[in-house]
């Protein structure tokens, strides 16, 4: 075996995977900085966008098509959820939100048992991304390609976005002094449905591109709130950049740990996040409690 052909493609490998990861970890960050809310629902939000996709490919038979209603709709759902039952629980204890999100995440899998059926439903990639492509001789997925690409071009975007424009503006804002935002004429409401409503989407454009290579299953949102979790423990909540760490290091350590040493690839994964919660206890660029 070539190790330079092998190091390059098991890095796509892990660059790819840690793109679906950062659209989980990412929409988490988001959610908990603004709203100080830990959304156990996160992985069923996931697991919706990737039905979601499959019905719209399913209907109109293009993949783009559902890389952008998922999103739509499984924010637009995120959004809705706050407004009418989150919102209600401002004020109170957190482990009211725990509960919230974790019995929705029941009702949203029973949802779409009823609706989608128990069996996993194939997702079918574009015909232009389902070929291979040739690295240093190595054979090699283009949809991994494109995922990859995919993951730093909505990195880029949702960086510009906080960084550059005024909601992104005001959402900095919030995490940092809600009762300032608030006392200024901005109505924190709107920001915190509007900040729900994207980490979901996130969560739902991830579900999309996740489908093709592991199929829509009631099974993804159990796996998916686990690593989503793992992610900002280690990167830190509330911080975007400490998703993109996080997400880049569990990935890192789930493809090489799966290829050497399959049995305790997931052990790896917690004896990262644990060494770091010592060192660390906010995480890498979390606030010290």
């Amino acid at each position: 075996m070539d190790v330079l052909p092998f190091l390059v493609t098991q890095c796509l490998n892990a660059l790819s995977q840690a793109a679906l990861l950062f659209f989980l970890g990412c929409g988490l960050t988001l959610i908990f900085g603004i709203m100080r809310i830990v959304n156990f629902a996160h992985g069923a939000f996931f697991m919706l966008g990737a039905y979601v996709g499959w019905s719209a490919v399913h209907w109109t038979g293009n993949f783009w098509v559902a890389l952008v209603a998922a999103p739509i709709l499984v924010g637009g759902f995120g959004a809705a959820f706050e407004l009418g039952i989150l919102r209600r629980l401002y004020g109170r204890d957190g482990h009211a939100f725990l509960m919230v999100t974790f019995g929705l995440t029941l009702v949203m899998g029973e949802a779409i048992r009823l609706l989608w059926g128990v069996e996993a439903l194939q997702v079918q990639m574009p015909v232009s991304l389902s070929d291979i492509v040739f690295i240093l001789d190595e054979p090699f997925p283009i949809y991994r390609l494109f995922l990859a690409g995919s993951g730093v071009v909505v990195a880029i975007v949702i960086w510009q976005f906080l960084e550059r424009t005024r909601l992104g503006l005001l959402i900095r804002a919030t995490s940092q002094n809600a009762e300032m935002v608030h006392a200024l004429g901005t109505d924190v409401r709107l920001v915190r449905s509007a900040v729900f409503g994207i980490g979901c989407g996130l969560a739902g454009i991830g579900g999309v591109f996740a489908a093709p290579m592991v199929t829509a299953s009631l099974g993804m949102a159990p796996n998916a709130v686990i690593d989503t979790f793992v992610i900002v423990i280690i990167g830190g909540m509330g911080s975007f950049l400490g998703s993109m760490i996080g997400a880049l290091l569990v990935a890192f350590v789930q493809v090489f740990g799966s290829y050497f040493f399959p049995d305790f690839a997931m052990a790896f994964m917690y004896l990262i996040m644990l060494t770091i919660l010592v060192v660390r206890p906010g995480g890498l660029l979390g606030k010290e409690a």
